[in-house]
């Protein structure tokens, strides 16, 4: 017992004591290392490349996927600027307003239609009809005006188109 108690016994002692924490801090230190490399290898795959290598071409595949999404929304942008110039072009506002050309009880068979862009240009169609004869005319309409005379019914026509457009 005095070897336990002696200067060299305590220093022994406390070295098998230093000795046993260290080697149960390098068990912990191996089981991380070890979760570490698992967690490592799930990211990089065969474990061929480090870290380093994974991330820069990881940036380098967002820099790529980055300049891939702004040439298609350039794209996208020039498509979508097309279509809203043809859909100007189409058919926003329309109406029809029937009456009795020539004021007879004959049930409002003339009618005229105003077919108008969103720029209020188009035509205005009108149909007169009488027993033994139907006329057809046809007036180009720009910026919701005419350079031929309208009639009553076709100005009606192409507030009345307007005006429903208005509401819509």
């Amino acid at each position: 017992m005095d070897d336990l108690t002696s200067t060299a016994g305590i220093v022994a002692l406390a070295a098998a004591g230093v000795a046993v924490v260290a080697f149960l801090f390098a068990i912990v230190l191996a089981v991380k290392l070890r979760r570490m490399r698992t967690a490592q290898q799930a990211v990089l795959g065969d474990g061929q490349r480090d870290l380093v290598d994974h991330a820069t071409r990881l940036e380098r595949g967002f820099v790529d996927l980055r300049e891939w999404v702004e040439d298609a929304m350039h794209r996208l942008d020039e498509r979508l600027g097309t279509a809203e110039e043809r859909i100007d072009g189409c058919i926003a506002y329309s109406a029809l307003i029937r009456y009795d050309a020539y004021g007879e009880m004959s049930g409002r068979q003339s009618s005229s239609i105003a077919l108008l862009d969103s720029r209020r240009s188009g035509v205005v169609l009108s149909s007169i009809l009488h027993r033994e004869q139907a006329r057809l005319y046809a007036k180009p309409i720009r910026n919701g005006e005419s350079e031929f005379d309208l009639s009553p019914e076709e100005v009606e026509a192409i507030e009345a188109a307007l005006n429903a457009g208005a509401r819509a």
